[in-house]
């Protein structure tokens, strides 16, 4: 390893160890050269922590982060994005040259090592485009997210596997946001230091339907550099832009969306409009199961916490 640098990603509850420890046995497969480090906050029991441990994997302390109180509300569907502000803790980890912010709802499925050596500007960030298709057409998303507004509309494979689409200043509103399941950035106390002053004192707090990601897009507006979708493959984009999406391109999978892929066991022949990426998160579980044979009882956590 050339240098310090890591894949980070948040823990909070022990509802998400499975998909903690499906992401680390993922990252391994691939035989990346890097570890995956996990933001820890005092409210994760020691029971998950030990497992981590046990794993080999280390941990980082942190507070939990949220705007002032008051300032902001979550629809009830998306109660679950409640802890998703301190992912921005990741800007403090200085002990890092590059950090590559990832979600727990995710798999790699190539090695993606080659985003630790990018090109970032100064204080810049790297992710990918949302989808801002609604293909469910949910009331209490933005007006302008439909299809013809969304950055992968426009795109095809192969050129969309290198060419992400160009934000100019004609460009429609969600060609400026980014999903933030995967942020590719270089921490320092002084950008950290922006990212919280930017939670506390920004007007735009209460608008923000997705925190981290929203704030992300607000702040770095002009200063993020888009990434192809292989490197953060929504699973709504297999069944919206079939013209771009290629299941032997993606780099890392993101099961976005509340039903994740642990909550509900999918047979060999379910064909329902998930199934086949749902299959690959459980194929990857039980490769992790192998690897856990020696430690039952942490076994038996992990399990508790997936659907039986």
């Amino acid at each position: 390893m050339a240098r310090r640098a890591a894949y980070v990603t948040l823990l909070t509850a022990t509802s998400y160890l499975p998909g903690v420890l499906v992401l680390d046995c993922t990252l391994r497969s691939v035989e990346s050269a890097y570890p995956l480090i996990v933001m820890v906050t005092p409210t994760l029991p020691q029971d998950v922590r030990s497992v981590l441990e046990r794993r080999g994997i280390s941990m980082r302390p942190v507070e939990s982060l949220r705007p002032p109180e008051g300032k902001h509300s979550l629809s009830t569907h998306d109660a679950r994005f409640a802890d998703t502000w301190t992912k921005l803790r990741a800007f403090e980890l200085k002990e890092y040259e590059r950090v590559v912010l990832m979600d727990a709802d995710m798999i790699v499925m190539r090695n993606m090592d080659e985003l630790f050596d990018i090109d970032l500007p100064n204080n810049w960030i790297a992710s990918a485009h949302v989808c801002a298709c609604n293909p469910r057409k949910l009331p209490h998303y933005p007006a302008d997210w439909v299809p013809e507004n969304c950055a992968y509309t426009p795109l095809i494979h192969p050129s969309g596997l290198t060419t992400p689409v160009l934000i100019t200043e004609a460009s429609p509103r969600p060609h400026t946001q980014l999903n933030s399941g995967i942020v590719v950035l270089n921490p320092s106390l002084a950008l950290a230091e922006t990212v919280r002053n930017h939670l506390y004192t920004s007007p735009l707090v209460s608008t923000w339907s997705f925190p981290d990601q929203d704030l992300l897009s607000d702040l770095f507006r002009g200063k993020w550099k888009p990434l192809p979708w292989c490197y953060n493959a929504l699973k709504t984009l297999m069944l919206i832009h079939k013209p771009l999406w290629r299941d032997e391109e993606i780099r890392c999978l993101h099961y976005i969306l509340a039903d994740k892929p642990w909550q509900t066991r999918v047979s060999e022949d379910d064909t329902g409009e998930y199934a086949k990426s749902h299959r690959w998160w459980w194929q990857r579980l039980e490769q992790l199961g192998q690897e856990m044979k020696g430690e039952p009882e942490d076994w038996k956590l992990v399990l508790a916490n997936v659907a039986q």
